[in-house]
Order: structure tokens, then C-alpha cells, then sequence
């Protein structure tokens, strides 16, 4: 299934390197660019004037899951020596192994110097059986993939609780477009709060990173609302654009009631991220919100379309990523094109530091959904 972008290309150039706030003196989180989707008119807005484009009575729906230090260094072979790898822990299993990624670090020698050194490269994982050895002694057992037939995901046993691992020895899982490693605390964001086992996302729910405390009380004193919910992302296929897989989320009974409520009321509700979107719509019956937990394998396609979302506020996405359909389900195939065409032509910055896109209906308080 395609997303309707063929032939769009996002030059290189346009990757967020770093943070908003690293790139000059006195720039914040909230110095990044907001392209505004109405329908198939786009404006182009600082982040910063959000609050004026939301109204009192909408509901921003936002995902607090904790961003983990989900990469470690590993050795392959249960005996000394081994060849090096990177793990990414992914999602936790209810019988407690973890999927993992296994991936081969930056080698100069084989790929160059560059703005990836220091990141990783694409491995299969497997096979059944091979040991991973960890810091402070801790090993995996990779027992299967995660999906028969395909060998990037793999559950694997741990012989040491993993969130206390990746506290003492892990660190963000970067991507070769970012220009260095960055503190922990440049992938959380202001809505995060730890989960009592530990748990989190492997990947910063990224579309809630320009909020700063300011911000949200500036949208709070203007009557928009913050209804909570939490999906624990797992780790991205950064190379060949996978569709997402089962992830834990809940929704909580005061997001679901103050969900409805809006709705009834004529306010908008504006998910911030995909995964937000994905949460509500898994908690979604018909139109009506009840409370969930548990696993998600819920896809949103433009057949499938949304039935509780009115708007998204989201990063840009590559032109092969997967999210693109669901950002096709919530403004249509026109609307997407006419964004990201220019959002290339204005020059936006791409990624999970990059600039950010609100889209909202056309008219009206809310939109037909399928």
C-alpha cells in the first residue's frame, strides 16, 4: 500500500542534526517551524503560535511514556572475544523476555568518516539460540523472531532485570542523520512520567518534544485541555519502513470521559503524535472512547480511516514511512502532498528534532470519519 508521495524526495540536507535549542544562543525546545494543514491550505506558523490556532474546549490527547536509554553494547558468544553489537530492547513480553534489535556498529573503515559515526547499521538478528554477552555480566538468549520469517525483531531472555541495565549502561538509540550523542534528558519530553516497572519507549514520542512548561500553560489558560494516554513505542525500522507492530498502551478512564465530553461539547480532539493516535483509536468503539489497556496491533490506513481523531499534531516522516497512512486517513491524500511538497520547498527540518506539522479539519467542529 502506498501513501500517495511518489517521487517526493527530502534531500538529505533536511535532517535535524541536533536539538531546536543547541542550534544558536538562547533558542528553547519551542524554536522549531509548524507547517498548518486545513484541508489542502497550508500555512506556515512558528510553534509557538499554537495556542492560537487551537480554541477552548479542544482536547490535545497526549502520550507520557518515558523515553529509554534503549541502546547497549553487547558482545556476540557466550565465551570472551565475540564480534561487537549494539542491542536496541524494544517491548517488553508479558513473560518477560524483551524483543531486541541486534545492529553492527559504525566501522570507519568499511563506511567512512561522517555525521553517523558513533550510530549503527543494519544486522539480521539470530540465530535461535546465540547468547549476547552485556555489561556488568548480564546475557540475552535469542530465542525467535518476533514474526516468523523475518529476522530484524527478536525475542530474547534476559538473565537481569533490563530497565536497571539500561539505567546504568544504556544510552538513546541514534540514527545515523543526528550529528552526536545526546543526554537522556533530550529525549523526554514535558508530558513524560516513569512508569512503575521501568518500562517505556525505545523511541521518543517525538511529536510532544517542542511543549515546554510555558507553552502548555499558555494553551491551558486559553481552555484547550490535556487528556493523557501511554503507548510504549517500540524500536522504528528505520531502513525498510515496517508497519508498526502489537504495542502496550493504556487509556485511562478520565482521558476516555474527558474525550467523550469534548466531542459532545464541539471541541476538537487533537492527538499529539502518532501514538497517541493509535492508543485513542484502540480504545475507540465506534466514536465513543472507553478505557483500554494492554496490546495494540491496531493500523490506521486511510481504508480503515479514524473515527475519534479530529486533528494530529506530528513530526515530518520520510516518504516510505508507514505513519504516512495514517496521516492519509486523518487529512486525506491532497492534503498530505500539498504539505509535504511544501514543507521540502520551505525547507522544514525532517526527524525526531525536526519541525513539526498540525493538521486540522477543514470545517466545522468535527469531521465525518469512516
Amino acid at each position: 500500500m502506498t501513501v500517495g508521495l511518489e517521487g517526493l524526495r527530502v534531500p538529505e540536507e533536511l535532517s535535524a542534526r541536533v536539538p531546536a535549542e543547541q542550534r544558536g544562543p538562547g533558542l528553547g525546545r519551542d524554536d522549531v517551524r509548524l507547517l498548518v494543514s486545513r484541508g489542502t491550505e497550508v500555512a506556515h506558523r512558528a510553534f509557538r503560535e499554537l495556542p492560537g490556532l487551537l480554541r477552548a474546549g479542544d482536547v490535545l490527547v497526549v502520550n507520557t511514556s518515558v523515553t529509554l536509554a534503549a541502546a547497549v553494547d553487547g558482545r556476540l558468544g557466550a565465551e570472551p572475544g565475540g564480534a561487537p553489537v549494539v542491542v536496541h530492547f524494544s517491548t517488553r513480553g508479558d513473560d518477560g523476555r524483551w524483543a531486541v534489535e541486534l545492529r553492527e556498529p559504525w566501522r570507519v573503515h568499511r563506511t567512512g568518516s561522517g555525521s553517523g559515526a558513533g550510530t549503527t547499521l543494519p544486522r539480521p538478528g539470530g540465530p535461535v539460540g546465540a547468547v549476547v554477552r552485556l555489561p556488568g555480566g548480564a546475557r540475552l538468549v535469542l530465542e525467535e523472531p518476533l514474526v516468523p520469517g523475518a529476522d530484524r525483531l527478536w525475542w530474547a531472555r534476559p538473565d537481569r532485570e533490563v530497565p536497571v541495565l539500561l539505567a546504568r549502561y544504556g544510552r538513546p538509540i541514534r540514527y545515523g542523520y543526528t550529528e552526536r550523542d545526546q543526554s537522556p534528558a533530550a529525549y523526554q519530553t514535558v508530558f513524560a512520567l516513569p512508569s512503575p516497572d521501568g518500562t517505556g519507549s525505545a523511541e521518543m514520542p517525538s511529536a510532544g518534544r517542542p511543549f515546554t512548561a510555558r507553552l502548555v500553560a499558555d494553551l491551558v489558560r486559553r481552555g484547550v485541555q490535556f487528556a493523557p494516554v501511554v503507548l510504549h513505542t517500540g524500536v522504528a525500522s528505520a531502513e525498510v519502513h515496517e508497519p508498526p507492530y502489537p504495542e502496550r498502551f493504556s487509556v485511562p478512564a478520565a482521558t476516555a470521559w474527558l474525550v467523550n465530553a469534548a466531542r459532545a461539547g464541539g471541541g476538537r480532539i487533537v492527538a499529539v503524535g502518532t501514538t497517541a493516535v493509535r492508543a485513542l483509536e484502540s480504545a475507540g468503539e465506534g466514536r465513543v472512547v472507553r478505557a483500554a489497556s494492554g496490546w495494540t496491533d491496531l493500523v490506521v490506513t486511510p481504508e480503515r480511516g479514524v473515527r475519534v481523531v479530529d486533528g494530529l499534531l506530528t513530526g515530518l516522516h520520510e516518504p516510505e514511512a508507514s505513519h504516512l497512512l495514517m496521516l492519509e486517513a486523518v487529512a486525506g491524500r491532497p492534503a498530505l502532498r500539498r504539505a509535504y511538497a511544501a514543507a521540502v520547498q520551505e525547507r522544514y527540518l525532517w526527524h525526531e528534532f525536526g519541525d513539526v506539522h498540525l493538521i486540522l479539519p477543514e470545517e466545522g467542529p468535527h469531521r465525518a470519519h469512516c
